[in-house]
This record gives C-alpha cells, sequence and structure tokens, in this order.
C-alpha cells in the first residue's frame, strides 16, 4: 500500500492514551499511523486508527483511513480514500481534509508574535489569529500587552475560500473584529455544533468598503462529524466542539480579538517601529485636542476621513464649533489596544477608553479609531464608538 510522500512527513510522537485529544494530537497520530502504513506494519497503523475511532467515533477522516486499511489485505492500494462506492466530492473533501492537518503537522514551529497584534489592553485576557490558508486559528495569551502563544487547532472556513465582499458569496472575511456575543447549544441547531460565537462582521471598514452580509460565527460541528473539511462553511470559522469548548474556556464576549487573515505573518523590527511612531501620534493628537489647538488637533484627520455618513469639511466644521466654547478640556486615554488590519497594509485599528472633561461637559466612552499610514505618516480615517 503506497500513499504520497505529502502523507509521510512532519512525524511527532505522542502519548499512548488518546482521550481528550486536541487537534494537533489527532494530526500527529494520523501521521504516525501513515508512517506506518507506508513501513508496510498495517496491523500496527490500523491499531493507531482504531485508537482514534475509540476516542471519536465520528471522525470521517480516521474511517477512510480505516476503510483503506481493511481493504489493504485484500489487495494492493495507491491512492488514500479508495472506496470504489463512495462519492467522489466526499472522497475529495477528506482528501483535502488529510493534506491541510498533515501540514499542519509540519508547520508547528517557529511560532511567534504575530504582525497582527501590537497591543492588547489589560481587559483582553487573550486573542484569536486565523489563518485561512493554512486551516489554522492560533490562540494567545496577553503579557503585560504582548500577545504570547498558547496553542492552535485545525479549522474550516467559506467554501469559496476568504475576503468576503457580499452576502451569501460563501467566503470567510479578512480584518479586525471582536466577538459581541455567545450562543449555547440550547439556541442552536445541530449543524452550528455545541456552541457559537458571533463576531462583528461587517465592521466599519467593511461598511466603508462596500461589503455587506452577517451572521459570521466561530461554532462547532454537526454530532455527526468530528471535523469538516478545509473549505466547508458559508463564511463562518468552524472548529471541532473538542477544541471549540477549550477555546471557550477564554473567549471574552466583548473583548476578544478576532483576527482574520489569509497569510500568517510575524511581528518584526519595522512593525516594533510603526507602533510606537503611531503611539506617538496618538499621544500627538491627545494633546492637541485637550490644549484646544483645533487647526493642529485636525491635522491628524485624513483627507477621506469619514464617519457615518459625515467627511471630514463636516467634521472639521463640527469640532471648530464645539471648540469654540470650550475654556478648558482635560483628556485621559487608557486601556489602548492596536491591531494591523490584514488585508490592507498601513491601517491599524486603535481602541481605547475615553475619558473626557471641560467646563460644560463631563463623558467616558469606548472609542475605535483607523489609523492609516501615508508619506510616512499616521492619520485617521475614521472614528467613532466602540461597539
Amino acid at each position: 500500500m503506497k500513499y504520497s510522500s505529502l502523507f509521510l512527513l512532519g512525524l511527532l510522537s505522542l502519548p499512548s492514551h488518546a482521550a481528550e485529544l486536541n487537534s494537533r494530537d489527532m494530526e500527529a497520530l494520523l501521521v504516525k499511523s501513515l508512517n506506518s502504513v507506508g513501513n508496510n506494519r498495517l496491523d500496527v497503523a490500523l491499531d493507531e486508527v482504531d485508537t482514534l475511532l475509540k476516542t471519536y467515533p465520528n471522525f470521517k477522516l480516521a474511517q477512510m483511513l480505516k476503510g483503506d486499511l481493511l481493504m489493504a489485505r485484500a489487495k494492493p492500494l495507491n491512492d488514500f480514500g479508495n472506496d470504489p462506492d463512495a462519492p467522489t466530492d466526499k472522497m475529495n473533501d477528506l482528501r483535502d481534509e488529510a493534506r491541510a492537518r498533515l501540514q499542519r503537522v509540519q508547520q508547528q514551529t517557529n511560532i511567534t508574535s504575530p504582525k497582527f497584534i501590537w497591543q492588547l489592553n489589560p481587559e483582553q485576557k487573550h486573542a484569536i489569529v486565523v489563518d485561512t490558508s493554512k486551516s489554522t486559528l492560533y490562540l494567545y495569551e496577553n503579557v503585560n500587552g504582548e500577545a504570547r502563544y498558547v496553542e492552535n487547532f485545525y479549522i474550516s472556513v467559506g467554501k469559496k475560500g476568504s475576503d468576503k465582499n457580499s452576502e451569501g458569496d460563501q467566503k470567510t472575511p479578512l480584518g479586525v473584529y471582536f466577538v459581541n456575543a455567545h450562543l449555547t447549544k440550547s439556541q442552536l441547531t445541530d449543524f452550528y455544533g455545541s456552541d457559537a460565537y458571533p463576531i462583528n462582521y461587517p465592521n466599519e471598514w467593511d461598511n466603508r468598503q462596500g461589503r455587506n452580509g452577517h451572521g459570521i460565527w466561530l461554532h462547532g460541528t454537526p454530532s455527526d462529524t468530528y471535523s469538516r473539511p478545509p473549505l466547508a462553511s458559508n463564511g463562518c470559522v468552524v472548529l471541532s466542539n473538542n477544541d471549540l469548548s477549550q477555546l471557550g474556556k477564554v473567549v471574552q464576549v466583548g473583548s476578544t480579538p478576532v483576527i482574520i487573515t489569509n497569510h500568517m505573518d510575524w511581528i518584526d523590527d519595522d512593525d516594533k517601529a510603526d507602533h510606537k511612531a503611531l503611539l506617538d501620534e496618538i499621544e500627538k493628537w491627545r494633546s492637541d485636542w485637550a490644549s484646544l489647538n483645533t487647526d493642529s488637533y485636525l491635522t491628524h484627520y485624513a483627507s477621506d476621513f469619514s464617519t457615518g455618513n459625515t467627511g471630514l469639511n463636516a467634521w472639521s466644521a463640527q469640532k471648530r464649533l464645539v471648540n469654540s466654547g470650550k475654556s478648558w478640556i482635560k483628556l485621559g486615554l487608557s486601556d489602548v489596544s492596536i491591531f494591523p488590519y490584514p488585508s490592507q497594509p498601513n491601517l491599524v485599528v486603535v481602541n481605547f477608553e475615553q475619558d473626557y472633561a471641560s467646563n460644560n461637559l463631563v463623558n467616558r466612552m469606548k472609542k475605535r479609531q483607523y489609523w492609516i499610514k501615508r508619506d510616512n505618516r499616521w492619520q485617521i480615517v475614521y472614528e467613532g464608538a466602540a461597539s
């Protein structure tokens, strides 16, 4: 029995006990079984697959491998998934899942701080980065504002891939989002699995770009299957119920960021320099506003700035009118978080708590800004309340 070399690389050792296996353990045990096949140790491979199926009998990829192994007792097999009676599309889906999972096993090194998390606020205990091209969700924890890697999980995304643009296009959006609800099993049909965590797609930038659609969630799988192929959803990010349960222990509704990219990258010195320059510019914006230097304050806004239907000219006129009635302003910023936008170069999302006081108004609010770097200068292209 022969399999492509793709299925025989990246081997990991495993504990013998298979209970409570997570994605990486499942994948590693699959690779171990395939290696046994490559060494013509079919009985050993079958035992290893049975270990998986005893723990998760609805793991269809393991079921297919077991079928191959049983058929190999009668005749040589030259490919992965050789049941002549099985639907071709189902077999192709399982082959795609096998490739995605085994590539994940090979790519478990050098996971560091992601390019898409510059700063977490103290309230954000964890952050999520999804790489649609690698069928992988990365979980990070907040260590003094910086992202430290914890774990990663196999995921499925939209049938048509990523970069969602419109309702019904069966694509997963790319951008910076936040978990805004938690739906439990009692609130869901079986299709969505054990839990669901809706995110705020479309966000402010999506609306500005004319993107639409709704109902993008992190959710689980139906009870009759352990996992789904890499491209299987209508746009949601789908995990196994076991992995989602583990992830759900740290998800915070209203604060956990979910950054979705189609190419995972890692932070470098240029990112650190841009981060510092942006922090300096945010402080200048705060200082100019607080000092009632309205002309300087408005230079921090880009020519294509907008908030809702209000553009820069109307915004500037409003700010000049408001500031003309102020004799003093005190402005404090706290709980700042900063996320570079994965699908738009030199764009970052900044969230903070704004503590505003003046001679005739006291206000505290959560605010969100989108800053863009042009001609080596950071300016604001959107500002509004953070939902």
